[in-house]
């Protein structure tokens, strides 16, 4: 299967763009046995490319024996750019997918979205409020836009596995625009997603903001656009999850910083 998109469809027009993208050169970001990661340009547009490469027995087991689903190649990150433009959340925009091989440890695949350019993460961005806080307005702004973002992803059917401030963009010259979530290579894509996996989402966005400045009200402003709902509403729903989602920032911030959470957590 290829979905092969202009201008890349013109300008590989007869060659086999497995050979192309692996021939390519360009900024690499990560390379592995099975993974190659890097940005190009094409009609002087940028692009970023996800080459997968067969992961092998090995691997698969590997995953398999630690109940995980293995990530096998770029489909999952397709199936999910796809649903999230279905459902009107900005991400990337898809420019080329491929897929070869019947078996999943040699499948070879590939995909390359458009650059998203002159973008700044919201963990750069909230990194700077320790020394230089922001304007409340923009402040409540962004956490609304990345709780309404996070919140239709999941009622979507789309878990992000890796949800973190570091994979949600805004524009570096005005951070009122639109923000974007990137980087959806292990996301699922279901009916529903499990409550556990919305605990992971959640409290890894928690986790990655808590060294940052936020305080409670942050949170609670978080949790009544995550939720659409007011939040005494919500609370009274679903406080045993939003206590899940706590444990879990807790955990994953004492198992990467060795200390416990900020007192006002």
């Amino acid at each position: 299967m290829t979905d092969i998109r202009e201008p890349l469809l013109s300008a590989w027009r007869g060659r086999d763009p497995f050979d192309v993208l692996w021939s390519l050169e360009g900024e690499e970001f990560r390379r592995v046995k099975s993974r190659r990661t890097f940005r190009f340009e094409v009609c002087g547009e940028g692009f970023f490319a996800k080459v997968h490469r067969g992961v092998g027995y090995r691997e698969i087991a590997k995953n398999l024996l630690m109940f995980k689903l293995p990530v096998v190649g770029a489909a999952n990150e397709y199936r999910a750019l796809t649903l999230l433009k279905e459902l009107a959340i900005p991400t990337m925009e898809i420019a080329a997918f491929g897929c070869r091989g019947v078996n999943p440890a040699k499948r070879d695949s590939f995909l390359v979205t458009r650059e998203l350019k002159a973008m700044k993460s919201l963990e750069d961005i909230s990194l700077e409020w320790r020394t230089r806080p922001p304007e409340p307005a923009l402040r409540f702004l962004l956490i609304r836009r990345l709780a309404e973002s996070a919140g239709a992803m999941h009622r979507g059917g789309i878990n992000h596995r890796d949800c973190y401030l570091c994979h949600y963009l805004c524009d570096l010259a005005d951070p009122r625009k639109t923000l974007y979530v990137i980087d959806l290579h292990r996301a699922q894509c279901r009916k529903r997603v499990p409550r556990r996996y919305l605990v992971k989402d959640v409290a890894g966005l928690l986790f990655s903001a808590m060294d940052k400045g936020i305080g409670r009200r942050d949170v609670f402003r978080f949790i009544r656009y995550y939720s659409g709902r007011p939040l005494k509403e919500e609370w009274r729903r679903n406080a045993a999850f939003y206590r899940a989602v706590a444990v879990t920032a807790e955990k994953l911030f004492r198992k990467e910083f060795g200390v416990n959470p900020p007192v006002w957590f």
